[in-house]
């Protein structure tokens, strides 16, 4: 509900500060962590692993590239 107003309002081609890209690979990130987190608390899914977090890693390194200049 609130994610197209946000994309809208957040590019650059509306006024806002990020490019599509950044808005993009910001919302995945989000989205990811929030389910990790609601994942591993409510339903009890089990640990997180190297994989994991070698994963979110490049998720962090996705973010730094992605809003380097």
């Amino acid at each position: 509900m609130f994610q197209v107003p946000a994309n809208r309002l957040g590019s650059d081609a509306h006024g806002g500060p990020l490019t599509l890209f950044q808005l993009k690979i910001l919302q995945e990130v989000i989205t990811l962590t929030v389910f990790t987190v609601i994942a591993i608390t409510v339903f009890k899914t089990g640990k997180l692993t190297f994989n994991h977090a070698a994963s979110f890693l490049c998720l962090v390194l996705a973010v730094y590239f992605a809003f380097k200049k």
